[in-house]
């Protein structure tokens, strides 16, 4: 009987290459970090790629357990009145920022298909379970204290990595209930500390975000288009930010933008397009009082008789606005100086003394408008010189 031979078959699976090998034996965030720069190139596959990044995240939350490990400890020894050990909140922090970093990288490579074409990531689930809270909210309070010791830079790294952090897909299916009340306000923060270094894109980018918050919303749009018309020195420049108005307005219908495109108009000498701005927003809503008023104040000069009937009317929305009620009177003294007739001119000064004296009930130290002059000359002009009205008048304008 012939024996059968068996012959052993086996498949070849590779093992890990020598560069993450010698990754994964590192001992230090340092020394691996440094191997990851040098050899990342080395590394065969995505998935050697991604285990070198969790290598990363692994040692750097080592190190900032370690110090969070501390401060629990002193929270049990500060109720006993135990004595306190020194926590090193700046290696935490950076220690968190390093670990969200990698983590992001390593997430990269994590979600790419492998060598069967099948992607079966390794360490979202538990990177993004370790890394949303606590290392994140440690950016939140080391930024917080920066800030307060005038540390502008490093309130900056860490406020900015935690908000962009929040949009990495890693972090997708984590719940943002925890962060929702100081969110939009820690990324407003970040972008005026990217506006005060000039890193115009990264301030933008930020504020971007910061407005998704419906409490931040208008004051972001505002430092959004205070970044973007900042440092305009040609007409080029004014022409790229009218045309980055228009887009923002388009998306963002509201009447600060409206007014910063008119104003640029404006200052460009484009004057019908300045104008159909405030013509358009008047035909959407006719009641619209910054488009009442810029209207107004236009064409005070050239023809007082339409301003006042734009800026009484304005004046008439908001009636416990000082400045509209000057600007009102203004326009109605102006149409009175270029009547002829006695009657009709009287009674032009004679409204307009209605409103300088709403502005001066209103803003009786003239804090908002500087109502006095006017005021005292359209007296002058109604009562006459000598009249003790317009006496009064002359001392409240001192």
């Amino acid at each position: 009987m012939m024996a059968v031979m068996f012959v052993a078959s086996a498949t070849a699976f590779a093992g890990d290459s020598d560069a993450l090998k010698a990754i994964l034996k590192s001992k230090t965030y340092a020394e691996a970090e440094q191997l990851v720069k040098s050899t990342l190139d080395q590394l065969a596959t995505p998935q050697e790629k991604a285990k070198a990044y969790n290598k990363l995240v692994d040692l750097a939350m080592d190190q900032f357990n370690a110090q969070s490990t501390i401060q629990t400890e002193n929270q049990v020894a500060k109720q006993m009145g135990k004595e306190e050990k020194p926590v090193d909140t700046k290696l935490m922090a950076d220690m968190a920022v390093n670990a969200l970093n990698a983590a992001i990288e390593c997430d990269k490579y994590d979600q790419q298909p492998n060598e069967k074409g099948k992607v079966k990531p390794a360490f979202d689930k538990k990177n993004a379970e370790r890394l949303w809270n606590s290392p994140r909210f440690t950016l939140v309070n080391v930024g917080q204290d920066a800030a307060q010791k005038q540390d502008k830079a490093a309130a900056r790294k860490y406020w900015e990595v935690f908000t962009l952090s929040d949009a990495a897909p890693l972090f997708k299916d984590c719940n943002r209930d925890a962060q929702k009340e100081f969110f939009g306000q820690v990324a407003r923060f970040a972008a005026v500390y990217a506006y005060q270094d000039k890193d115009m894109d990264k301030a933008l980018q930020l504020c971007d975000i910061a407005m998704k918050d419906p409490q931040e919303y208008e004051g972001c749009l505002n430092l959004k288009l205070e970044i973007l018309g900042d440092g305009l020195k040609t007409k080029e420049d004014s022409v790229k930010f009218i045309n980055q108005l228009k887009d923002i307005y388009a998306e963002h219908q509201t009447d600060g933008v409206m007014e910063k495109l008119y104003n640029m108009y404006s200052m460009t000498g484009d004057k019908a397009a300045a104008e159909k701005v405030l013509d358009d927003a008047l035909a959407k809503n006719p009641d619209n009082f910054v488009a009442l008023a810029d209207k107004g104040l236009g064409m005070v000069n050239d023809n007082p008789a339409e301003a006042a009937k734009y800026l009484k009317r304005a004046a008439d929305l908001k009636p416990d606005n000082a400045a509209i009620q000057t600007y009102a009177g203004t326009a109605l003294s102006v149409q009175a100086q270029n009547t002829e007739d006695p009657a009709a001119k009287k009674a032009l000064y004679q409204e307009a003394i209605k409103y300088y004296d709403k502005a001066k009930e209103l803003d009786p130290d003239r804090l908002q408008s500087n109502w006095g002059y006017n005021r005292y000359n359209a007296y002058y002009n109604y009562y006459g010189e000598d009249a003790p009205e317009t006496k009064q008048a002359e001392a409240d304008s001192k």
